[in-house]
């Protein structure tokens, strides 16, 4: 049975001051990693469209294993 969500913390002085310049600090990704991101995300959306079920393993899931589920 899972547990209960607990309620979320509210943050006060110097945390709520750390967390708000950190979230308004802008983050950069390369290149490589936006379309890498973006190829991943459409390949999921291909294999949800297909209807296949994906089992989590041990270990990450690599495009050659996405592709080979996709071809079944």
């Amino acid at each position: 049975m899972a547990r209960p969500i607990k309620e979320t913390p509210i943050l006060f002085g110097e945390d709520a001051r750390r967390f708000e310049a950190r979230m308004q600090e802008k983050r950069t990704e390369s290149a490589e990693a936006r379309s890498r991101r973006l190829q991943n995300y459409a390949l999921a959306m291909q294999m949800m469209e297909a209807g296949k079920n994906v089992v989590m393993t041990t270990r990450p899931m690599t495009l050659t294993d996405a592709y080979r589920i996709l071809d079944k």
